[in-house]
């Protein structure tokens, strides 16, 4: 899936022509979810980031799930982009994320927590904040530790980790998920245990002993292998055998209990709404007090999420952020509870498989994990021309829809008058489908409008709107303009038209006031001056003129360089 959306991205103004904090217009990237862009001005320069915002977690009825995925789903190894784990996923959800977990050691493995669908797959880190998801899709976030335990023929005894290497005397257990076989410690006693269940936590799980041995050995596609060494190698061996039973239980605290999706990061950001200062947790202090990329997760009261990703380290664009500045803005943003989560070259923003932010390397650095917003329900990425005027009257609509699941659809485009034109109907696979339109016989408001119901019963609508509207054209912005900007245009019919002006950031630098015009060729102009009063320095801008008539809005744009 490839959308076309509206992005935002380049300079921003230098300091002290905008006030404090400045934002672009909330762009949808898929049902319920939006994403902007945000600048903040500050003694040490300017700072961009992104900002997601989706629904709660499990809303209508499980259409949107908030969790890690692992690159390669696996814990060890292989690393990808953000935009590469949403294109890895992209078979079965429409994806929007950011960085997750820090990740640490020769092999890159999360730092903290990994809970994923339900499936307990990494320990956290007892020292950092842990994040979860639970069922009814409340974010909690607080220092756990891991605790487990295993029963063979004997009493229970301790699992002290998941997917970890074992040193001294301890037992962990190993999933598919560690990726390869378990690490080579010739003193180790192993069990593999075939087949296995999904390893949730605080249940007991209970598989088959199918062979015993000793050093690596490979995980079964269906098992995990339960590895003892030191003096824990013997009680393993002593009880246990081929054809017994093992029960393991993975315990999180109990006000966890119905958690489905976990990871690590930290440290707290916000409690109950207020920006948190220290809490303790084990980062050095230059980790939190460096003005650098970061990411964060955060709830707000009405139960929605918000994923951030500020830019760093691109001095006259963004300097980044401290943590405590971090905290601070995801409590400006609402936020009743946040924690950081990944800092540094890795942090970037991304909608299936595209970019959102802008990282420092352009495409950002490779990452164990990413925190992703998944949603199963139909999705239409916007239409091939949003706007469609006298100056681009023979454009021809480029429709397309995604399932995720076998589901039953009704696509059709509906005119300004309400009637609806029929596409297609009726029971589809999971994939894309593309269609084209070019017939309009009214001027307005068109929706390209999908229904789906998918083979759980789960009901869910994409609408993507365009506008066939002949009111305005022939803009004309000068390429380069000295000290502010003349647009010309041409109308149709009576319209009340607004000049805006923006940075190609996205950041508006001042809207003129709405003018009555009547039709023929007309004019507005831009002084130069910002909002605040101060003259706008020189450098690359957008002029959007909007016209509201009779039929509705329509806005065309040019982009020109103001000089000084």
């Amino acid at each position: 899936m490839v959308p076309m959306f509206r992005r935002f991205a380049g300079a921003v103004l230098a300091a002290g022509v905008l006030t404090a904090s400045a934002g672009a217009q909330s762009v949808p990237l898929m049902p319920g979810v939006t994403y902007d862009k945000q600048v903040q001005f500050t003694p040490h320069g300017p700072v961009g980031f992104t900002v997601i915002t989706a629904p709660v977690p499990g809303a209508a009825g499980g259409l949107y799930r908030l969790g890690p995925v692992l690159a390669a789903g696996t814990i060890r190894g292989a690393r990808e982009r953000v935009a590469d784990l949403e294109r890895e996923v992209s078979g079965s959800s429409t994806a929007a994320g950011i960085a997750g977990d820090f990740s640490t050691g020769a092999d890159g493995h999360p730092t903290g927590i990994v809970v994923s669908g339900g499936a307990y797959l990494h320990g956290p880190s007892a020292a950092r904040s842990s994040i979860a998801i639970d069922s009814a899709g409340t974010l909690h976030i607080g220092r756990i530790s891991f605790a487990g335990t295993w029963k063979g023929s004997g009493q229970r005894r301790p699992v002290v980790g998941i997917n970890q290497k074992p040193k001294g005397n301890q037992t962990v257990l190993f999933t598919p998920a560690w990726g390869g076989p378990t690490p080579d410690i010739s003193s180790a006693a192993v069990a593999v245990l075939e087949p296995f269940p999904v390893p949730a936590p605080n249940v007991d799980l209970t598989a088959t002993v199918t062979t015993v041995g000793t050093g690596a050995t490979a995980i079964p596609p269906d098992g995990a292998v339960l590895v003892a060494t030191g003096t824990e190698a013997a009680k393993l061996q002593a009880e246990t055998g081929p054809g017994s039973d093992i029960t393991i239980r993975l315990i999180l605290p109990p006000s966890w209990g119905t958690v489905t999706d976990a990871l690590g990061g930290g440290p707290l950001l916000v409690r109950n709404g207020n920006a948190v200062f220290h809490t303790s947790e084990n980062f050095a202090s230059d980790q939190l007090a460096q003005r650098d990329a970061r990411a964060a997760v955060g709830q707000l009261t009405d139960g929605r999420v918000i994923l951030v990703a500020v830019d760093g380290g691109q001095p006259g664009y963004s300097v980044g952020m401290t943590t405590y500045e971090l905290a601070q803005t995801m409590a400006r943003l609402g936020a009743r509870t946040a924690a950081g989560l990944a800092y540094g070259k890795q942090v970037t923003a991304a909608f299936d498989g595209q970019l959102l932010s802008r990282p420092a390397d352009r495409s950002g650095a490779a990452v164990k994990e990413g925190l992703l917003i998944q949603y199963f329900g139909v999705y239409a990425p916007p239409v091939s021309a949003p706007m469609i005027g006298r100056d681009n009257q023979n454009a021809v609509e480029q429709l397309e829809y995604t399932v995720v699941r076998p589901s039953t659809v009704t696509a059709a485009v509906i005119g300004p008058d309400g009637v609806v034109h029929p596409i297609e109907s009726g029971s589809r696979e999971p994939g894309i489908y593309r269609f084209t339109w070019n017939t309009y016989d009214a001027e307005g408001t068109w929706h390209w409008n999908v229904k789906a119901t998918d083979d759980l019963g789960r009901n869910s609508v994409a609408d993507q709107s365009f506008e066939y509207d002949l009111t305005i054209f022939s803009l004309k912005v000068p390429k380069a303009s000295k000290g502010g900007v003349k647009v010309a245009f041409t109308l149709a019919r009576p319209a009340t038209v607004t000049l805006e002006i923006k940075t190609n950031f996205g950041t508006v630098v001042e809207t003129n006031p709405a003018a009555a015009l009547d039709v023929g060729v007309q004019s507005l102009s831009w002084d130069g001056q910002a909002s605040t009063g101060v003259a706008a320095p020189a450098g690359s801008y957008i002029a959007r003129v909007t016209a509201v008539s009779s039929v509705g809005t329509i806005e065309l744009s040019a982009p020109f360089t103001l000089r000084r």
